[in-house]
């Protein structure tokens, strides 16, 4: 993928297709120490050590739809030719952790991409999972939980199409002062 924004979205997908309740995203940049780490970490169905082992093979897949499934081993290749990895912990019936490295200043590392709106794509298409969104920058972090927004009385919070606009506007201006108030975060 072009974006890293959408492996993320790729990733915390397969999360709630495996029966994620909880979704984590994690996001580290350190440009001095050229590293950027991104974590998913779901309570999925998990995987079974067959799957676990197999999971890099674009051919295997757990999905009934697909005969393939290109996304892990994309990134994967992607995250090595940068000087990465990607790490998967998972137990069947407790869930998945996928950590993905890259060297920050490679210079085929791809670009993070529009992470705000992958935010918000995952909450307003799944309104009744709960999930965190940790964005650090050189030590400086920002934090989203949905809990926060579900605490509202009434209907659920995350439906209402105002209050996404208002949570998109509020993400934006954090991700923003995350790298100085120079960029959204896009690079």
């Amino acid at each position: 993928m072009k974006e890293l924004s959408l492996n993320i979205l790729d990733i915390v997908e397969n999360s709630i297709k495996n029966g994620a309740k909880n979704v984590e995203l994690i996001i580290n940049e350190d440009r001095k120490k050229d590293i950027l780490s991104i974590v998913v970490k779901d309570d999925g169905r998990g995987m079974d050590e067959k799957i676990l082992r197999d999971v890099f093979d674009p051919f295997v897949t757990t999905s009934k739809n697909k005969n393939v499934g290109l996304g892990l081993p994309l990134l994967k290749e992607e995250a090595e030719g940068c000087g990465g990895s990607v790490e998967i912990e998972s137990k069947k019936g407790k869930g998945t952790v996928v950590k993905v490295t890259f060297r920050c200043s490679h210079i085929d590392r791809p670009p993070m991409g529009d992470i705000v709106s992958t935010v918000i794509s995952i909450i307003a298409t799944n309104p009744d999972i709960r999930f965190s969104y940790i964005h650090t920058v050189n030590g400086k972090t920002e934090r989203f939980v949905t809990d926060d927004v579900k605490a509202a009385p009434g209907e659920n919070a995350l439906k209402n199409l105002r209050i996404l606009k208002e949570i998109e506007r509020f993400l934006r201006d954090k991700v923003k002062s995350l790298y100085g108030g120079e960029t959204d975060g896009k690079n």
